[in-house]
Parts: C-alpha cells; sequence; structure tokens
C-alpha cells in the first residue's frame, strides 16, 4: 500500500482527530500569548503614566527657569526594582536633555499634546521599551516654554508575566488535551471493534469455510460490510459446487473410456500375432496410459486448488502408511524403499492431499531413478513445524533443471509416463496447508524434495 493507504482506519482516524486539536491547542496558545502581553502591556502603561505625573510633579517652574527636587521617595519610585529601573529624563525645550538618561527615544507624534500622556516603544542600549512622555507648559505670555518628562520600562518583565500566565493557562488544556486523546483512542478502538472482530472471524477461518458471517451487535456500517460479504460467499460456494459437480463429470466421463481403451488394447495385444500390430498397439497402451495419468494429475491439481480439508492426523504414520502402499512396485523396479524419521508427529492436515503429494513424489523417484537405488521418506519436527521429505540416491538434477522443477508441464526427462504436473500439485498441496515446497540436489548424487508445513496439532 501507499504512504496513504498504509496508515491503517485506526491511525487515520486518530490523525484527522487529534492533528486539528493540536493545531488548535497551538493557535489558543498565540492567542493566549498576545492577549497576555496585551494586557500587561497595559498595566505597564497604567504603572508608567502614575509614574511620570509623580515624577512631572516634581520639577516646578520658578519665573523662566525650573526648580527639580527629585526627593527620596521619587528615588524609590525609580528604582523601586533594581532588575528592571525605570530609565526617565527630563528635556526642555522638549528633546533638550536636562536631567536623567540622554538616550531614551522622542515619540513619534509631532506635536504632542500638552498635559496629555503618549505611550510608544523605542530602543534603549539595544533593549525594547515601552515609553510615557508628557509635556507641560511653563513660563509666561511674552517667553512660553515647554518642559517634557520621559519614562521608559524594559518589556522583559512584560514578556516573563506573559509566558508565565499562558503556562498556567497552557498546562491544564495541555492536560486535558491528553485525557481527550486518551479518550478519542478509546472510542475510536471501541467503535472500530466490530471490524477487529470482523477480521479475526475471516483470518481464523479455513480456506473451505464459506458458512455465512453473524454480526448481530455490529453498527449498522458493519452489517452492511458483512452482508456483502456474505453474499460473497454465498456465490463463491455455488461457484465452487459448480466446479466440484463439473469435475466429478469429467472423472467420470475421461476416466471410465481411457479404462476400456487401455483393457481392449491389452486384449488386442494378447491376442495379435503380427509384429507391426503388435508394436503399434504397445505405441496405443502407452498413450492411453499416459493420457489416463494426464487426466488423473489435472483432476487432482483442480481439486488441490480448491480444498484442504485439515484434521489432526499422525504425519509420521501416515508417511510409514504411504511407504508400504508402494513397497510392492519397488520391490519390483528393485529398489530399496524405506522410512526414517520421528516415530510420530500430530498435525492439522488434509490427509488425502498428503496422501497425494507424497505418492507424487514416490512415483517420480521410481520412474526417473536406476534399478538398486534407494528411496526414503523422511518426517522430522521443525521450529515452525514439520518437514516431510522424499529423497533418493539417483541421478539426481541439474542446477539449470532445479529452477524449473515446481513449472506446470515441464519435464527433465523425455521417459514415458510423466506429464509434468506431479511437483507442481506437490507445491500446491504444500502451500495449502500454510507451507511451500522446496527440492535440492544431494552429494556426491541424488535429489530430495521437502514439503514444509504447519499448524501442528
Amino acid at each position: 500500500m501507499s504512504a496513504s493507504a498504509g496508515l491503517s482506519l485506526r491511525r487515520q482516524l486518530l490523525l484527522w482527530l487529534l492533528v486539528p486539536q493540536l493545531v488548535l491547542w497551538a493557535g489558543g496558545g498565540l492567542l493566549a500569548y498576545r492577549f497576555a502581553m496585551a494586557y500587561v502591556e497595559k498595566s505597564i502603561d497604567q504603572s508608567l503614566t502614575q509614574s511620570v505625573r509623580a515624577l512631572a510633579r516634581q520639577v516646578k517652574p520658578i519665573g523662566s527657569g525650573l526648580l527639580i527636587d527629585f526627593p527620596k521617595a521619587a528615588q524609590d519610585v525609580l528604582e523601586q526594582d533594581p532588575k528592571d529601573r525605570l530609565s526617565y529624563m527630563v528635556s526642555s525645550p522638549p528633546g533638550k536633555f536636562v536631567l536623567g538618561n540622554q538616550n531614551l527615544p522622542q515619540p513619534d507624534a509631532p506635536t504632542p499634546t500638552a498635559g496629555t500622556p503618549v505611550l510608544y516603544r523605542g530602543l534603549v542600549e539595544g533593549q525594547q521599551q515601552r515609553i510615557v512622555s508628557l509635556d507641560l507648559d511653563y513660563g509666561d505670555d511674552t517667553s512660553p516654554q515647554t518642559l517634557r518628562v520621559q519614562v521608559g520600562k524594559s518589556l522583559t518583565d512584560q514578556r516573563r508575566v506573559a509566558s508565565e500566565l499562558v503556562a498556567d493557562m497552557l498546562a491544564p488544556l495541555l492536560a486535558l488535551g491528553v485525557l481527550l486523546s486518551l479518550l478519542v483512542y478509546g472510542g475510536i478502538r471501541r467503535g472500530l471493534a466490530p471490524l477487529t472482530r470482523l477480521t479475526s472471524q475471516l483470518e481464523g477461518r479455513a480456506v473451505n469455510e464459506r458458512e455465512p458471517i453473524g454480526a448481530t451487535q455490529a453498527p449498522s456500517e458493519v452489517h452492511a460490510l458483512v452482508q456483502a460479504i456474505n453474499g460473497l460467499l454465498e456465490e463463491v460456494t455455488h461457484h465452487v459446487h459448480q466446479e466440484k459437480r463439473f469435475l466429478d463429470d469429467a472423472a467420470h466421463q475421461l476416466r471410465t473410456p481411457l479404462a476400456g481403451l487401455i483393457s481392449q488394447v491389452e486384449l488386442a495385444q494378447q491376442a495379435a500375432k503380427d509384429p507391426v500390430l503388435v508394436d503399434r498397439l504397445a505405441k496405443v497402451h502407452t498413450g492411453a496410459q499416459r493420457s489416463a495419468h494426464l487426466v488423473h494429475q489435472l483432476l487432482t491439481l483442480a481439486r488441490t486448488e480448491n480444498q484442504a480439508h485439515r484434521e489432526p492426523l499422525d504425519l509420521a504414520a501416515l508417511a510409514r502408511e504411504v511407504a508400504r502402499e508402494w513397497t510392492p512396485r519397488a520391490l519390483a523396479a528393485g529398489m530399496d524403499l524405506g522410512y526414517e524419521g520421528t516415530p510420530s508427529l500430530m498435525l492439522r492436515a488434509d490427509a488425502l492431499q498428503l496422501r497425494e503429494a507424497l505418492s507424487n513424489l514416490i512415483d517420480n523417484a521410481l520412474r526417473y531413478t536406476p534399478r538398486g537405488s534407494a528411496i526414503t521418506l523422511r518426517v522430522q519436527r521443525t521450529d515452525k513445524g514439520a518437514t516431510l521429505a522424499v529423497e533418493d540416491n539417483g541421478p539426481g538434477l541439474s542446477p539449470d533443471d532445479l529452477a524449473h522443477v515446481f513449472q506446470r508441464f515441464w519435464r527433465g526427462s523425455q521417459q514415458p509416463g510423466g506429464c509434468g504436473l506431479g511437483l507442481a500439485i506437490v507445491r500446491e498441496i504444500a502451500r495449502r496447508h500454510g507451507g511451500d515446497a522446496v527440492v535440492q540436489a544431494l552429494a556426491p548424487k541424488g535429489l530430495r524434495v521437502e514439503l514444509h508445513l504447519s499448524d501442528l496439532a
């Protein structure tokens, strides 16, 4: 699946629900910070306005001059915070330094109204400050003069207070957000529980199990999905039954005439005296047997692709039983057929299909292994299940041929009788049991075919 399709439905829902929540939380924090800054700045403005009026009262005009008297109380106002002292400046006319800090910037307003404080921001020694400026008129009508008193305060405290306010506001919101996220996750998990149960039902089913799925307590949306799946299962069951009926009919219609043809040819061979006729009848007999074998293999392959009825069985006992059944033919071919391995190994499997797989492997070994060879069946327990193997000490196959042995209708030898489907059937049966089939060459010669099976009982 792609990146978007690779996310589960649960994760997609979590993303769609929690990411907007995170964005809103961050946006709310930014707005809260701006509001806190505005409120703190308003408080600073009020404090600065009071301070500048208090300082302005300490400047007393005397005729055309000024008497500046800063008592201890005024100094306490200016130095109330040693870490963040107020900056002040007295100038007359405005901008012409008289007392205080010379580096306070002047207000942007060209002509501030006398008696009205003007608030603005400015840089003082590289730091942002909030500054208030108050102009006062003094002198007489013949010589009017203006006095400007300025007081500035750093915005460091403003930012610190605003940050503390925002932190105090967002910390509980974050805790509520985490709690909400847990509730959302629990709600999503509970809401998707019917789909999880449906998935478990489908995964736990055998390949040939096509009974309708029950979902009586599921939501309506899941009910619709279950109904669709049940409809599909019903349709598949119908088609499988049709195919099985066709296979049974085909088996009967093909095997019966072929068996009759083989019997008639054998009778004709017994009665024939002409060598030419005997030779032709032998070719017909070989072709009829090969056709019968091909029909059997094709029907077996089709059936293995449709169903596998897994039931508890002893794999070792099954292998010994099949070996006994093929022993007479092995003896007739001058070969040693035997069993080695664990005395008992229980697993869940289709006995008929495993018997067919073993029969194909033994038949191949008997066909393509010379007289005097040994054929051995082995059953062993592995970490992942069981291994069922048939090995011989015949000529084996070349590395190039090993890559093609499981292909349908591929034959490694031109000897009569084979049809190139035996090993393809073996692999299909192994895969129907949750495993696979592999083939490997033995040293110094020989061949080993293994079926890896799982689902131990």
